[in-house]
């Protein structure tokens, strides 16, 4: 799994599950299209401080595990991966415009997920309960909104 990364002020690991779907759910993903896709995404990693840890595809849609750093605006980094893998995959393959109309490679929408390497909700809930405090006293709780 992914390491921590150091900066000046903080130690992190921030790890995000994004899945973005092709528009109208065309299958494009030839070998060659897929290629293209890793090295527009790992130079977008040297360049925004992203870290693809993995990218898989699937025929009509794209699963990307993505480390970053924590003032990295989430959505503006999605948004950002979306933006110009499609701008250049439309360049390097115009053929992709034939199954796809009115410009846009991705749908609008997409899913994304955070990542724990160290445990689940419960398992942090615990930790942060029993971690050596003796008078621990919880302040605030409040359920997940699902």
């Amino acid at each position: 799994m992914a390491d921590h990364i150091y900066k000046r002020h903080n130690k992190s690991l921030l790890i995000f599950h994004i899945v973005c779907p092709v528009k109208y759910r065309r299958k494009v993903f030839t070998d060659e299209i897929a290629q293209t896709l890793k090295f527009i995404c790992l130079e977008l990693g040297i360049r925004y401080e992203y870290q693809f840890l993995e990218i898989g595809i699937d025929e009509d849609h794209v699963h990307f595990l993505v480390q970053t750093v924590p003032n990295t605006l989430i959505s503006g980094m999605v948004n950002t991966i979306k933006s110009i893998t499609a701008k250049l995959i439309f360049e390097k393959h115009p053929e992709v415009k034939t199954f796809l109309w009115g410009g846009e490679f991705w749908t609008d929408g997409y899913y994304i997920n955070t990542v724990g390497q160290y445990g689940n909700l419960k398992m942090i809930e615990n930790y942060v309960k029993h971690q050596g405090i003796k008078n621990y006293q919880q302040l605030h709780q409040q359920k997940l909104f699902i």
